[in-house]
């Protein structure tokens, strides 16, 4: 295939970023392999399929939820740990410090293969939904097709967009925070000692509780989700028309997209950040048998360790929400753009 030097120029930007802040040792070569393969897939279904706009948007969520995994996950997996075991570590430094010389260096990175799965998945169905809830917006507010939303309703659009994405986040993310976890519990006698790979995982909580049992705290996922995703839209579209200051949004450089991206991300976590650490907790320790739903863990948890528990691994998601949204939507905004173009063109 003849190559577009647009895309080129994407992916070799991508590819760099990604390579710099990811850390894996992967490095930058293959990660730009694989998001050429990436954009040249999504260019020949682009050619062959014709592709609507939504389905398209959905299409460029792959780089953007790959950035966002890459920069965040071992905070991600300090996060989980501070949440679920406060009693065991005394702070951020301390998580970390313990974490090394306990299980070494991966041990930061257990459970990214469905971080990933989770990631894109979950910003996938998001923003292509984010699509589809803009039009219910603009019907419900008697608006044209075309007209432009306010930054309100676009935070509204990506709050009804995110009761979707609750569905397809909370399997893959139930696995991820029992395989970051499974190390305290192993230790802490609430489990036995197994395997911890993810089909280990997997095959227990089928063995245990059915294909049901993926579902251990959608309700306290749906709590987060719901209106945790209308202050990030909301956050990340005030931002932009700050930075914009009467031009066009889609003029934006990387920079202000990046900041406008964490800025969303940022107030997504201040605001339901006690809802996930009630998830985490259900999430995990359901795997050593029946948890309490979410308002009776809730209530245990301020009741026996105060309400500041409920605000452990504050520090490493404030850390990590920044880097790994502004990634998100770099990629996102401009993987999209350079999509559109080829769709409009074609």
């Amino acid at each position: 295939m003849k190559s577009n030097p647009a895309i080129q120029a994407a992916i070799d930007l991508t590819a760099g970023a990604a390579g710099a802040l990811s850390g894996w040792d992967l490095g930058a070569r293959h990660i730009k392999d694989l998001l050429y393969v990436v954009y040249w897939t999504c260019w020949k279904v682009l050619e062959e399929k014709r592709l609507k706009r939504t389905e398209a948007e959905s299409s460029v969520l792959i780089p953007g939820g790959t950035a966002c995994v890459l920069t965040g996950q071992p905070f991600d997996t300090m996060k989980v740990k501070m949440q679920t075991f406060p009693e065991l570590y005394r702070g951020l430094t301390d998580c970390c410090l313990k974490t090394y010389s306990q299980v070494g260096f991966r041990g930061f990175y257990k459970g990214t293969s469905p971080a990933l799965i989770a990631n894109i998945a979950e910003n996938s169905v998001l923003f292509m939904c984010y699509g589809f809830c803009q039009q219910v917006v603009r019907k419900v507010a008697g608006l044209d097709k075309q007209a432009k939303l306010s930054d309100l309703q676009n935070a509204a659009a990506g709050s009804f967009a995110s009761a979707f994405a609750a569905l397809v986040l909370c399997p893959t993310e139930l696995v991820k925070c029992r395989l970051q976890t499974m190390y305290e519990m192993e230790t802490s006698g609430k489990i036995a000692k197994s395997q911890n790979t993810v089909w280990s995982v997997i095959k227990s909580i089928l063995r245990k509780d059915g294909p049901l049992g993926f579902y251990h705290g959608l309700s306290s996922t749906l709590l987060r989700e719901v209106p945790g995703y209308f202050f990030f839209f909301g956050g990340y579209e005030l931002s932009r028309s700050f930075f914009a200051s009467g031009r066009s949004k889609d003029e934006l450089g990387p920079v202000p997209l990046m900041l406008s991206g964490g800025v969303g991300g940022i107030c997504l976590w201040l605001a339901v950040y006690p809802v996930d650490c009630i998830k985490s907790r259900i999430q995990v320790l359901s795997m050593s048998g029946k948890q309490a739903g979410f308002i009776g863990t809730f209530i245990n948890v301020v009741k026996n360790e105060g309400i500041m528990a409920l605000y452990s691994g504050l520090k490493p998601t404030m850390i990590r929400a920044f880097p790994a949204n502004g990634a998100l939507f770099l990629a996102y905004e401009y993987s999209r753009k350079l999509m559109m173009s080829q769709l409009e063109a074609y």
